[in-house]
């Protein structure tokens, strides 16, 4: 007789893990005065549209690392989370470590399979749908603009490899993370062993990519990969990633305006626009509303 006890595992994923610790140095000025999250991306802030799109697929739970002027963000979730449980870990070294210490820091307060995502991502929603099982990642293939670490992956579309730190290369066999993950919670449990491992040797500035590098090497973590090519998405680390995102993204939702239509070759020559931008974003950043709908 078959058992229909659930395995915990299974299903869908209803936690999310927000890494939002970061000081976001490249996108001063507008990070003088508040937390990179609450970035305005035509007028809806880029943690007021994660709340929309975590609102649309179920998800009950948000924990969030936070650091840099965390008031603000609990301000804004405060009256913005919807139906989601917020939950919060401060960093108090957020100002002299990295992503990788960000995520040691959630090692006692996720207890279950959960998504994890970074606070300078803007992304249809639609393209969740898929990430809501566990031992997923998110990637998309190489363009000429993008860099940072990539992967690899096998026949059966799992990562074989990571590529943290390489070089910018015109690899078609390579693909850049989006800074989206899925993890069981098996494999958060074997995270946390090597999260240890790296926290107590001091390697507490390092990417936690390094980790997932690591553990995939070492046939101790399996990713299935999830394509995010069909739909926008962006991530938004200086002003002129923002001048970008907000040619991709409208204040509406429901409206995004196609990828083909940007010219990318002529991304730098957009200072004009950029510093009306920031002019906008310091006025509006704090008024705590997400003013699109979903």
């Amino acid at each position: 007789m078959k058992s229909h006890k659930k395995h915990p595992d299974r299903g869908r994923i209803t936690t999310a893990l927000l890494l939002a610790a970061g000081t976001g140095s490249r996108l001063l000025p507008l990070t003088k005065k508040s937390p990179k999250c609450l970035t305005m991306v035509n007028e809806i802030s880029i943690l007021g549209r994660l709340i929309v799109s975590l609102n649309q697929h179920g998800f009950k739970r948000l924990v969030v690392v936070t650091g840099h002027m965390e008031n603000h963000i609990r301000n804004f979730l405060e009256t913005q989370a919807d139906k989601i449980k917020i939950e919060y870990v401060f960093s108090p070294l957020y100002k002299t470590t990295n992503n990788i210490y960000s995520l040691w820091m959630a090692r006692k307060i996720i207890n279950e399979p959960f998504l994890l995502i970074e606070s300078d991502l803007v992304f249809d929603s639609s393209l969740l749908t898929d990430m809501l099982y566990p031992d997923r990642i998110a990637v998309s293939r190489m363009k000429p603009w993008l860099n940072g670490t990539t992967v690899t992956i096998n026949k059966f579309n799992k990562v074989d490899a990571f590529h943290v730190n390489a070089m910018k290369e015109s690899n078609n066999d390579r693909y850049k993370t989006v800074n989206i993950y899925s993890l069981s919670l098996a494999s958060w449990y074997r995270v946390i062993e090597k999260l240890n491992q790296y926290v107590l040797k001091g390697r507490v500035n390092d990417y936690y990519e390094a980790v997932f590098q690591q553990m995939v090497a070492e046939k101790q973590l399996s990713f299935q990969t999830v394509f995010f090519d069909n739909k926008q998405w962006y991530e938004i680390d200086t002003i002129e990633d923002l001048t970008v995102a907000e040619r991709m993204f409208s204040s509406k939702f429901h409206n995004t305006f196609p990828f083909h239509i940007i010219d990318t070759d002529n991304l730098k020559n957009t200072t004009i626009h950029t510093r009306k931008t920031a002019i906008h974003t310091r006025k509006t950043i704090l008024k705590g509303k997400i003013y699109g709908t979903s």
